[in-house]
């Protein structure tokens, strides 16, 4: 049998778990690693054969998982807690969550999952994990912070709901929130919804190891915010719109790293888009697939460095997009390329509303082409909306030739290509 973990007893059920519990008394029990062994009687003689079930009550969670531990499902309606949570509890050990479980935390309480600990929480389609609030109200708990890099970490077919009444780092807030060197969960058929803040947020360094099938539905930010290292980890069939604040996958400043392999952004079944923050810098094999759109926020600027280049082949039906966030001219600062390597290429895309500031040379522009031997071709594209050029062409740099002839243009505040000879 497996050490102890120190939980309390409540004296009932709170109707709803909203009204504040009532604890009666204390108590220590033990979890075996097997399944609970159910003890059973013969009906006797004058035993009523349809006697009263006796009501389980929640056990409160009130101390740090300091050693293995698994936590059973105790109470059968899905609706009420087996565990609920009244102070900050740290996972400095292995901790097993079996189906059907269901864990509330109080106001303002959070889990940390630390290096030295991992959770497992593989739910079924029947019987769900559920992390949830005391009271099912939007932001009412914290969240759950993810430092693991045990490889078997895992959520699948859990709940996330109600989190985000604070920042979980910094000032962001996050129903789960998974940071540090190789930290990393696989997230698999898991729902992160109802929460203030984003339903996920991978920091630089997170990981995620799987990510299959997930929703995010009704989080106050966007349902996920990731790195840029993360984004190819995400699947078509996950679904990321539906009444958030933003429907979009919000990715953060950084950029495509060195990387031997192709670096693949899918599109969703869903159409949700990425939105792209800052200074995005590729040096590696940037490939963006059919139907894939991309909003950058305010001034954001896409760098194809020398050692990268940007593949974004649409198709007639499924073009790839580039505009902004807000759909006004002159909103974000353009793609800009140093790369001379003749994979660049953009081709059956939509290119909208850059050129707000200064891209380069003293230019704005939705598209530049910049530096000695720097190359791109541009093919069956409508370029529109720039608050400069539609195309820049420095000294030294190329375009395909019929670059004027083989694209569209409507817009422009300045020529619609300017090529330097």
């Amino acid at each position: 049998m497996q050490a102890n973990t120190h939980f309390n007893s409540n004296q009932a059920v709170r109707q709803a778990i909203q009204p504040a519990l009532s604890l009666t008394k204390k108590l220590f029990f033990f979890v075996a690693a097997g399944t609970l062994a159910l003890t059973s009687c013969k009906k006797e003689e004058g035993v009523d054969p349809n006697p009263t079930t006796p009501v389980v009550q929640p056990l409160t969670l009130e101390e740090g998982i300091k050693v293995k531990t698994e936590l059973v499902d105790r109470v059968a309606d899905p609706e009420l807690p087996d565990y609920i949570v009244t102070k900050h509890i740290a996972v400095n050990a292995e901790l097993t969550i079996r189906p059907g479980v269901v864990i509330a935390f109080e106001r303002d309480i959070r889990m940390d999952v630390n290096t030295d600990g991992l959770i497992i929480a593989q739910g079924t389609a029947g019987k769900k994990i559920r992390f949830i609030g005391v009271q099912k109200t939007k932001g009412y708990w914290v969240g759950i912070a993810h430092y693991s890099r045990s490889n078997a970490n895992v959520f699948e077919h859990v709940e996330v709901l109600h989190a985000g009444s604070r920042p979980i780092f910094s000032t962001t807030k996050s129903a789960l929130f998974i940071s540090g060197s190789q930290a990393q969960i696989a997230l698999k058929n898991t729902l992160f919804s109802q929460n203030d803040g984003y339903g996920l947020y991978v920091y630089g360094g997170g990981i995620l190891r799987e990510f299959a099938r997930n929703a995010f539905t009704t989080n106050t930010e966007a349902g996920i915010m990731v790195d840029p290292e993360n984004v190819a980890k995400l699947d078509a069939a996950s679904t990321f719109t539906g009444g958030n604040g933003h429907n979009v996958v919000d990715v953060t400043a950084g950029g495509i790293k060195n990387s031997p392999n192709d670096v693949v952004w899918a599109g969703f079944a869903d159409k949700t888009p990425y939105r792209i923050s800052g200074d995005f810098a590729v040096n590696a094999a940037w490939k963006l697939s059919p139907g894939v759109t991309l909003e950058m926020n305010r001034d954001a600027v896409i760098r194809i460095n020398s050692d990268g280049y940007i593949s974004a082949k649409g198709t007639p039906t499924e073009k790839i997009t580039f505009t902004g966030a807000n759909r006004t001219a002159g909103f974000w600062k353009g793609i800009i390329c140093y790369s001379a390597d003749s994979k660049n290429v953009i081709e059956n895309a939509e290119i909208s509303n850059a050129g707000s500031n200064v891209i380069v040379s003293g230019k704005k522009a939705n598209v530049a082409v910049y530096g000695n031997r720097a190359t791109m071709t541009i093919k069956n594209t409508q370029i529109s909306n720039s608050g400069g050029y539609g195309v820049f062409v420095s000294y030294g740099a190329s375009v395909n030739t019929d670059v004027t002839t083989a694209n569209s243009f409507a817009a422009n505040a300045q020529t619609n290509v300017m090529i330097e000879k």
